[in-house]
């Protein structure tokens, strides 16, 4: 049996109510025992002679897993089909296999966010606002988004067809892709030059099986390129494995110190300690220079295994907003079906021996961002227009309201008001005349909001970071 420690934001999945142990062979249901409690098997035999909706058995016996998981009230101990498990092993892995492009629903379409620059997709000539309308000649329904990125992922080396609707071209296009492996980046950096300081700025998205490697050269990068200190970003980040928050934890503080302690069911306290790894050289000037960590309320888990160790331990500041607050870990056991059991088996608390559960790690200097930071930019492909009512609409008017075009409401409806606003906007940034949300309209939202967001005097956070290490460097 595979385990493994997880740091992660979970999914709570839709799970049934019913509890059993075991799968049976390939027959008819009745008489048939699936587990040593007689309720169970009668109510899997009376659901497979006599229910009016036909269920297989493997869906019956599924739901029932779910339903043990669920019956426990934790939204992060699950029940993973062998599917969902390896879809979750990727999630955290070096590299995935597949056609390299973001996705998204929306309005009932598949649309391509952005093709992976480099990646078969693009290389095939796949674009943004492309929508995917058949795959491998199927067409594409009611699916869910990951039924369809289930159906276009494969093995490397395989190919996928995929029938696209480009509306700038207002005309079905045919592209034949091969899968290929697709790196997974968890972190990024850059050399921050301010007021003659030298600042390491290193960004990471999870904590995956590469994370510490990558952290390692990240950091040796802008150490030998003369930086003085270093900003450690973790907004956005959902957690991952315990191991590479150990790695990194290491390459920041001495080595023999308790960074977090663990607690089991019955209570007992484990401290983890930092050590020096044989497989990772890590530079030393880490463990001496300054170092200051931005976090926001995406930051859960692992992320506040390692901002709680740094504000505990004192080793630097927290900047911007208290994080998300999960305080439990996750061991991850392989099941007999090739389905996984992710379960909350331990508490981890702070080197304080506090939990943060629910609460999360308070930053020492509070700093909120800009609403342009914040908001979740969404690619809309349908026309609003006055007397229209919905989400897309309310987005809109969120998005207005912060690049100060006053809609007047942000509660979805589309009134007079807020037409106005559209014009206004569409007038700034020189889309054609109207009154209507169109895809023009939508897209010049998304992309002015990123070139707002890609502009380092915008990020509030940012800026505090930058500035207080700057002071500090000088005293």
């Amino acid at each position: 049996m595979r385990k493994s420690r997880l740091f992660l934001v979970g999914v709570l999945l839709l799970i049934g109510v019913i509890w059993l142990n075991g799968c049976g062979k390939e027959e008819a249901a009745k008489n048939e025992s699936i587990s040593k409690l007689p309720v169970v098997d009668e109510v899997f035999e009376k659901i497979q002679e006599r229910a009016v909706y036909p269920v297989k058995k493997d869906e019956l016996i599924e739901g029932a897993l779910r339903g043990m998981t669920d019956t426990i009230g934790d939204p992060y101990s699950t029940y993973l089909t062998g599917q969902e498990a390896e879809s979750h092993r990727e999630s955290l892995a070096g590299s995935r296999v597949g056609i390299g492009a973001e996705m998204t629903r929306t309005n009932g379409k598949y649309v391509i966010v952005a093709p992976i620059k480099g990646g078969p997709a693009e290389k095939a000539g796949l674009l943004p606002y492309d929508e995917i309308v058949r795959v491998n000649g199927e067409r594409l329904a009611n699916e869910t988004l990951r039924d369809v990125v289930n159906m276009i992922r494969g093995d490397k080396g395989t190919e996928v067809k995929l029938t696209i609707f480009r509306p700038e071209a207002d005309k079905h296009m045919e592209y034949t892709i091969t899968r290929d492996h697709m790196p997974v980046q968890s972190v990024s950096h850059q050399l921050i030059k301010e007021r003659d300081a030298k600042l390491g700025y290193i960004a990471l998205s999870m904590f995956g099986e590469e994370t510490a490697k990558e952290w390692q050269k990240a950091t040796s990068d802008v150490i030998k390129k003369g930086a003085q200190a270093i900003i450690i970003d973790l907004r956005g980040n959902p957690g991952g494995y315990l191991k590479a928050v150990s790695e990194i934890s290491s390459s920041l503080l001495e080595e023999d110190r308790t960074f977090v302690v663990m607690q089991d069911a019955q209570g007992n306290l484990t401290p983890v300690s930092t050590e020096k790894d044989e497989k990772l050289s890590f530079n030393e000037r880490l463990k001496q220079i300054p170092v200051v960590v931005i976090q926001d309320v995406g930051s859960a888990s692992a992320s506040e295994v390692l901002s709680a160790a740094i504000k505990d331990l004192k080793r630097g500041e927290i900047i911007g907003t208290t994080s998300f607050g999960k305080g439990t870990v996750q061991e991850t056991m392989e099941l007999s079906n090739g389905g996984e059991l992710k379960l909350s088996t331990s508490k981890w608390l702070t080197p304080k021996e506090k939990w943060i559960h629910g609460k999360g790690v308070t930053a020492d200097i509070e700093v909120k961002q800009h609403t342009l930071f914040t908001e979740h930019l969404q690619m809309v492909t349908d026309t609003m227009k006055e007397g229209h009512f919905n989400d897309q609409v309310a987005y809109a008017q969120r998005m207005l309201k912060a690049f100060d075009h006053r809609p007047g409401r942000t509660d979805g409806y589309f009134d007079r008001e807020t037409a106005e606003a559209v014009q206004a906007f569409r007038a700034e940034y020189e889309i054609k005349e109207g009154y209507d949300m169109d895809r023009e309209f939508f897209t010049a939202l998304k992309t002015a909001a990123e070139e707002y967001r890609a502009e380092r005097k915008n990020d509030k956070q940012l800026r505090m970071a930058v500035d207080f290490l700057v002071n500090e460097l000088e005293k």
